[in-house]
């Protein structure tokens, strides 16, 4: 990742990992939790380039719609200092951020975002400026903590599996990988997939789909599916029959 970000979609996985890293600019640490104990936290903000930075802040309320659709609405409910900072070479800086509502039942998700202002161009070229936006996710606990998540029916239909994932809790956790295994009738394994995940906020749901190989459809008669959380795992079985491989 350099500092221009050709990909700014990358910007955010790297939100998964210790330090949210630009090539010449970081953020740490990636994740702030507040609550009843913690109330406000800081952020530190590095650049590690030879050439002034600037950056400036901005906070959203984290959520996510009934197919588990990211979803950010500018917000008001966290306080941050301050909303624009300017670093000369090498230079770090402390942004400080707290919540103005207080802990509920379930947990109050946020990402407060770091973006840099691009500078004047030095030269004419074909080259193309992008800012990167580092989003730093900012979770108020709620009054007593329950983690629960929860595999739905799943379903097949031509051959395409569909796996229906739930945080029943209040709590979010990160799916890290959700392993899709078939057996047949003999409790041999026939396939097995490995699909990515992504955070889950609480009370959320997303699906998951993978295809079954044709080779080995019609001898699947069970499939399990395992997710894997940071926190914890979970599973769901399926038992599907030879006509939901299609014709």
């Amino acid at each position: 990742m350099t500092k221009r970000c050709a990909l700014p979609l990358l910007c955010l996985v790297l939100l998964l990992h210790g330090v949210a890293d630009s090539g010449e600019w970081r953020v740490s640490p990636i994740r702030l939790e507040l609550g009843r104990d913690a109330k406000s936290g800081v952020v530190t903000v590095y650049n590690e380039a030879d050439e002034p930075l600037q950056v400036q802040m901005k906070a959203f309320e984290w959520t996510q719609d009934a197919e588990g659709k990211d979803l950010y609405a500018e917000t008001e409910d966290l306080l941050f200092f301050p909303k624009i900072m300017i670093f000369t070479k090498k230079e770090d800086r402390i942004l400080r951020a707290g919540i103005r509502v207080p802990a509920a039942m379930k947990e109050k998700a946020y990402r407060l975002y770091v973006e840099e202002i691009p500078g004047p161009r030095k030269a004419e070229g074909v080259n193309v400026a992008i800012a990167i936006r580092v989003g730093v996710p900012v979770f108020v606990k709620p009054l007593k903590e329950e983690t629960k998540g929860e595999v739905g029916k799943m379903g097949m239909e031509k051959g395409a599996l569909r796996i229906p994932v739930r945080n029943a809790g209040n709590v979010h956790f990160v799916i890290r990988s959700i392993t899709v295994t078939g057996e047949n009738g003999k409790g041999e394994k026939v396939f097995s997939r490995d699909i990515s995940g992504w955070y889950l906020l609480a009370d959320s749901s997303r699906l998951y789909t993978t295809e079954v190989p044709k080779e080995v459809c019609t001898e699947v008669v069970k499939v399990a599916a395992e997710a894997r959380t940071d926190r914890f795992s979970f599973s769901g079985e399926f038992l599907p029959d030879r006509t939901m491989c299609g014709p």
